[in-house]
């Protein structure tokens, strides 16, 4: 490339050539951005019921990489260095106690709506982890951001932690991260995930031979979801008959005496820049308010999940999810009681796996976008880079399809939404909801509209019975 172009525009041919003209390394450095630190831990039990201490943190490497390679790996966090920081002695602490406060079978009053949710929006916590910044939890990469920056602030490594001890490095670290060349950087960023990932593989495979057991830990800082009287289940499934990955999920069941034929469970393939730990106050609310399982996972690189980020990994991770649904969760294993979400970045696997499954029940998209290129520029110039193509797939879904989308969205525009809207054939449509007075990230900001988002999935849901 010559000295003319965009540093990168430079960076992204420097990664395609180094990758071996991978167009999958560049859109994934392009799409995915796993928060990091994750937003909540898996703690590992023997089966005998014994706590298995952590050796090693599995995403030390992508913080040195993210914080580029001249920062020397200088920990931001009070207490990061040799000892234990405050927040991993907590996960330590939590995941002793056996009395797991978040799986309450006593709660009775699972009632249609959720109007005894918590006052406190999830959204709250989020913005006291980034330090009063707005996050972005659900959105994909868009034009106004920087490739090497998140799309999310609330993936900063200090998470709102003390740094009064750092504060005299910051300076140092922002001036010598600057100094790095893009294309060193995504370079050390896609070193770092998959020195990363062959560490959670051979963990993830040595833990399935050993019958390791799992417990959900969220992270302290967010907020605590509305009561649920199910079940939270932390499970790793795979692993992949290829890639040998395994995906880190969390089912939420409904109680064995409200479970019937017609019980519904949703797959949800949520945002970019968040995980299930961040999604689960949103989740607790649909298992709740609608009565239905819900499963929720984790992309390849993303939190506990093995792997790295890549378009035909997620498809890989969606595929697993929904086998291990049909025989693990749905009732007599009917693929018409599941019911396929996708967020932003999540419609892309969404939209794939509906267009290979023509039994599947439902489909909703929310936030939307009609494919991963056309978000950044409406030129086709770039086609030989696009990934996630939901506007093409979208022809060959068999289920009833419903579409979410927020008038104000600066990151997808809502015109993607209608497109895929239109492009559903006349007898699948269902009524989308249009949300006049809010973006891609804040649909379900506050009780009013959190109560009007689950009514009308409710009404979605019934309309797939008289489907």
């Amino acid at each position: 490339m010559c000295n003319c172009c965009p540093p990168t525009v430079n960076a992204l041919f420097c990664l395609w050539a180094r990758s071996g003209c991978s167009k999958a390394s560049v859109a994934g450095a392009l799409t995915f951005f796993p928060p990091d630190p994750p937003l909540y831990k898996f703690a590992r039990y023997s089966s005998d019921g014994e706590l298995i201490p952590e050796e090693t943190d599995i995403h030390d490497g992508n913080r040195r990489a993210d914080s580029g390679s001249a920062a020397k790996g200088k920990a931001k966090v009070k207490g990061k260095g040799r000892g234990k920081s405050g927040e991993e002695k907590y996960y330590d602490d939590i995941a002793k106690d056996d009395n797991d406060k978040h799986n309450d079978d006593d709660d009775d009053d699972d009632s249609d709506d959720i109007n005894n949710a918590d006052n406190d929006d999830p959204r709250e916590s989020l913005n006291r982890i980034s330090s009063g910044k707005k996050p972005a939890a659900e959105s994909m990469i868009t034009p106004k951001t920087k490739v090497m920056k998140r799309d999310n602030d609330n993936n900063d490594n200090n998470h709102g932690m003390d740094e009064s001890d750092d504060d005299d490095h910051d300076d140092d670290d922002d001036l010598e991260q600057k100094n790095v060349h893009p294309a060193k950087a995504l370079t050390d960023r896609a070193l770092a995930l998959r020195k990363r990932a062959k560490i959670v593989n051979e963990r993830d495979n040595l833990d399935a031979k050993n019958g390791i057991i799992y417990k959900f830990i969220p992270d302290p800082r967010l907020t605590r979801p509305p009561s649920f009287s199910g079940r939270i289940e932390a499970v790793k499934i795979g692993p992949h008959h290829r890639t040998k990955n395994f995906v880190a999920a969390l089912i939420y069941r409904v109680r064995a005496d409200r479970v019937t034929e017609r019980t519904k469970t949703i797959i949800y393939s949520h945002g970019n820049a968040t995980d299930i730990g961040a999604m689960y106050f949103m989740q607790v609310v649909l298992a709740k308010g609608l009565q239905c399982n819900v499963i929720m996972y984790d992309y390849s690189g993303y939190g506990e999940s093995g792997g790295v980020p890549l378009e035909n990994n997620t498809y890989n991770d969606v595929e697993m999810v929904y086998d291990h649904a049909i025989n693990n969760v749905v009732q007599n294993g009917d693929e018409r009681q599941i019911v396929i979400y996708g967020q932003s970045v999540g419609s892309g696997p969404s939209c794939y796996i509906c267009s290979q499954k023509p039994s599947v029940g439902g489909l909703i998209l929310h936030s939307p976008f009609m494919s991963g290129m056309r978000v950044l520029t409406p030129s086709r110039a770039l086609a030989c880079l696009d990934i996630f193509p939901n506007i093409n797939r979208i022809k060959y879904v068999k289920c009833p399809v419903m579409v979410i989308h927020g008038v104000l969205d600066e990151e997808v525009h809502i015109s993607h939404g209608k497109a895929l809207h239109d492009a559903v054939p006349e007898d699948l449509k269902r009524n989308p909801w249009w949300v006049r007075d809010r973006g891609h990230n804040d649909i379900t900001d506050g009780r009013a509209k959190l109560i009007e988002y689950v009514q009308r999935l409710k009404s979605f849901f019934e309309s797939l019975e008289r489907s």
